[in-house]
């Protein structure tokens, strides 16, 4: 497989300010100065993670997919425009904003704008939190997951699964169409909901411990932004996390404990148990919302049939960091 990891995300925003606060003292990222219109920060040992343009809509800017080797970029590009994806090659200007090698982007069927790199740059200074935190889970799984709305999950599903190659791990058709792709270990790195509209749903980050995440839910309910979805347990990848809404107004989900698959035996699957074995009771909508009452009455369904999820495996970036070196 060519594509091996969500490398970065890049968000359009003028909420500059907003957009360091929350980034930093919520989630716990790292803000690198840069002294431009633009804010960057940090997860790991990447000199990058999270990209907030400065500019430009209140949306997804874009998606960054790591490859491993300029043969494999190449590789990729190829693939794709004998599909008739429009590919642009880009210099050494774009690959230094991004802290990569090598650069190409081109356009998902709903005009998402995604880029493809090798050769990404390490820091040569160590991570610092921006609050107390043990540290995001990241390594060969790459920065987090993505998940998209999207107006046609048939028409879009071609290509992110017969043509970049991401392989399903399992999906959902009721009460509405979830397909969700892992590219390594990580149950997905991206995942899409067809409600019929385009842009960004939300990302991902995991962390090293649980209680970075509780921490997170107790800071989260009192700023601004808020909780949208409360604590609460996936059933298909397992994760225990929570959602807020982003100054951008979409959401990032805050969790831990999620699922590793292995991409070699794994069979896709449809899962009827509904998003949540427990939680996420979707308070950004109101109480009334049909879409809210229907998410509640499948936990409680789940709740009566007594799924149970499979305790986590544990979290080790140490291990991580020598098997992806080996």
């Amino acid at each position: 497989m060519s594509i091996a990891a969500l490398g970065y995300i890049g968000i359009n925003s003028k909420k500059l300010r907003d957009w360091d606060d929350f980034a930093t003292n919520l989630l716990g990222m790292q803000k690198v100065d840069t002294g431009g219109n633009s804010g960057l920060f940090r997860m790991d040992d990447r000199k990058q993670r999270l990209i907030v343009t400065g500019e430009g809509e209140e949306d997804l800017a874009f998606m960054g997919w790591e490859v491993e080797t300029p043969e494999h970029l190449d590789a990729l590009a190829s693939r794709l425009e004998d599909h008739g994806v429009k590919v642009t090659w880009h210099g050494a200007s774009l690959a230094d904003q991004r802290h990569v090698a090598r650069l190409i982007s081109f356009c998902d069927p709903d005009g998402n704008r995604l880029e493809a790199f090798c050769g990404p740059e390490v820091a040569s200074d160590p991570f610092l939190s921006g609050r107390p935190i043990s540290g995001f889970k990241t390594g060969s799984l790459g920065m987090g997951h993505a998940v998209l709305h999207v107006e046609n999950v048939q028409g879009i599903l071609h290509f992110y699964r017969d043509i970049l190659g991401f392989n399903v791990t399992d999906y959902g058709l009721t009460p509405y169409p979830l397909y969700f792709f892992h590219v390594n270990g990580r149950h997905h790195s991206f995942a899409m909901v067809g409600s019929g509209r385009k842009g960004i749903h939300h990302f991902m980050v995991e962390l090293l411990s649980l209680d970075d995440v509780g921490q997170g839910y107790d800071i989260a309910q009192e700023r601004d932004e808020g909780v949208a979805y409360t604590l609460g347990r996936h059933s298909n990848d397992h994760m225990m996390s929570f959602y807020t809404n982003t100054p951008s107004k979409f959401f990032v989900e805050y969790g831990w404990g999620a699922q590793i698959v292995d991409p070699d035996t794994w069979q896709p699957f449809e899962t009827t148990e509904g998003p949540s074995t427990w939680g996420h009771e979707r308070i950004h909508l109101p109480e009334d919302d049909a879409v809210r009452k229907r998410m509640r009455e499948m936990r409680h369904e789940t709740a009566r049939t007594g799924f149970r999820a499979p305790d986590p495996q544990p979290n080790c970036a140490w291990l991580d960091r020598v098997v992806h070196t080996e």
